[in-house]
């Protein structure tokens, strides 16, 4: 199992289902909008079908793997604004993804995609939160 290929794959394909088979069901998802990560397979899914949404012509342009650490360059836009990223993904003994960090560029894209996220999950009643996480938006 290649769970790196496999996730770039499903986001490829817009397949949020196959992103979920993915990760583990601890996974810590670092946002590159909030400060605090979040956790759990359930509210990590969530905020993937969201991202899915806001995401346009998204595409991912380089990939670097080194061990159970991958590195995936992408470019999309978010309206009229290109973003540029990366995500982070480290996977635990298990082959599952076990945190999950973005970083995205320039700072007036990163702010874009955090007030469409944020609309976008308050729209949709907010993110699940698991008993027991400390997860900030």
């Amino acid at each position: 199992m290649n769970t790196g290929a496999e996730f770039r794959e499903a986001v490829e394909a817009m397949d949020v289902e196959g992103m979920k088979a993915c990760l583990a069901e601890d996974v810590v998802f670092y946002s590159p909008v909030a400060f605090k990560g979040y956790h759990s397979k359930l509210v990590v899914s969530t905020l993937l079908e969201h991202v899915s949404q806001v995401f346009e012509d998204f595409k991912y342009v380089d990939e670097i793997e080194q061990g159970p650490s991958h590195m995936l360059r992408f470019r999309a836009r978010v309206g009229e604004l290109e973003i540029e990223g990366v995500d982070l993904l480290d996977l635990g003994d298990d082959g599952l993804i076990k945190t999950f960090t973005v970083m995205v560029r320039p700072l007036k894209a990163a702010i874009a995609l955090a007030q469409a996220m944020g609309a976008r999950i308050e729209a949709g009643g907010g993110v699940p939160q698991e008993p027991g996480t400390d997860s900030d938006s």
